[in-house]
């Protein structure tokens, strides 16, 4: 079995991230629920977490540290809670539909949005960028790095733009975190929100916000915080304020390990390691007759992703001929992505896209490019 779909989440996991988890489950009480010892512990514990994920990030506040189940909660609440009627967010077609179908939610509450077009190898200008940017505008809110192309944005460049005009930079660092380095201070971003099932390496149903000092969100939700039970309003305090109900503090233990574990061995060298499957692969693919690749393939920094179709097949068709009958596991479709697919012209075929972690090897980037030779010869 040859797994190749890790945009999607990365099935191999650290041993002691299953390990974690495992031990969580017997040990854990409820966070911030009580003063007893094994929720003191608790407490301890989920803030380790924190000042974990604060120190990954380049951010130096574990407080602006709220967790979600994932990103797309995350983005969620951020999208949510922070803009009012009349002000203006600019985006891209590169977008997630986690970026996307909220904004068009609040596009309905009169939220004024401009999405920022694609070309067909799924780049955006920023040169239109600056000139989107107006006297309304209250954010850019972007990807890292395509989920279809792995086209990454130059969010040094964006932050940059957006502290000259003086307007918030909210970054989706789903496809990168983990695998390329994302300073928040550094990049000028106020606010990331990431998943931590995918580069992280961690469980799924975890992720989160981190929230520059002085931004302000409204909650998503309301209920149980532990503090302040008889208001009626949810705690307007950081990180609880982001965070009602049990947290999924088994599932926070696995992600504190994972994070561990990704600092130990590097980020940059994991990124190194999946950036040479991926041009492999690609390499290996772009000139067999009937592939069609997709994305920039001439830029060096790039997420681990490659997309491609097979003459006139459908996507589908051919991830499934992959999978029953090679066990190469690939995604295909429109990748919740409809506007990136729309730029290269695939919304009727979709796309077959191999995504690589750092438990993949070149033994399986060259048995996937022997089979997908041998299905275009077909």
């Amino acid at each position: 079995m040859i797994y190749l779909d890790n945009a999607a989440t990365t099935l191999r996991k650290p041993e002691c991230v299953r390990k974690a988890v495992y031990e969580a489950m017997g040990t854990l009480g409820n966070y911030g629920r009580g003063g007893h010892g094994i929720t003191l512990e608790t407490s301890r514990k989920i803030y380790e977490a924190r000042e974990a994920i604060a120190g990954f990030f380049g951010f130096g506040d574990p407080s602006g540290v709220a967790f979600t189940c994932n990103a797309t909660e995350a983005l969620n609440t951020v999208i949510r809670g922070m803009f009012d009627p009349g002000e203006h967010v600019v985006t891209t077609a590169l977008e997630h539909n986690s970026v996307l179908r909220p904004l068009y939610e609040m596009e309905k509450a009169g939220v004024l949005v401009t999405v920022l077009p694609a070309d067909e190898k799924g780049n955006i200008s920023y040169e239109e960028m600056e000139q989107a940017i107006g006297e309304k505008t209250r954010a850019v809110v972007c990807t890292h790095a395509s989920n279809v192309t792995g086209n990454m944005l130059d969010i040094e460049r964006i932050g940059k733009l957006c502290r000259r005009k003086g307007i918030l930079f909210v970054l989706d660092a789903s496809q990168t975190a983990g695998a390329v380095p994302v300073q928040m201070e550094k990049c000028g971003i106020d606010v990331l929100c990431f998943t931590g099932h995918k580069g992280l390496m961690g469980p799924q149903g975890t992720g989160g916000i981190c929230v520059r000092e002085g931004v302000e969100i409204r909650p998503l939700k309301a209920g149980g915080s532990g503090i302040h039970s008889f208001e009626r309003e949810h705690p307007g305090i950081m990180p609880g304020r982001l965070e009602a109900g049990t947290l999924n503090g088994h599932g926070i233990m696995g992600l504190l390990s994972a994070v561990e574990y990704v600092k130990q061995a590097g980020v940059e060298n994991i990124g190194a390691h999946e950036q040479k499957l991926a041009r492999a692969f690609y390499e290996g693919v772009r000139e067999i007759p009937g592939v069609k690749v997709y994305g920039d393939f001439e830029k060096k920094e790039r997420a681990a992703i490659v997309a491609l179709n097979i003459g006139e097949y459908d996507s589908a068709q051919v991830s499934d001929e992959l999978s029953c009958t090679y066990e190469i596991y690939a995604r295909s479709g429109a990748h919740c992505a409809p506007l990136m697919h729309q730029a290269m012209g695939t919304q009727e075929q979709g796309a077959v896209r191999f995504s690589f972690s750092w438990f993949n090897t070149l033994e399986e980037v060259e048995q996937t490019v022997r089979v997908l030779r041998e299905l275009a010869a077909e």
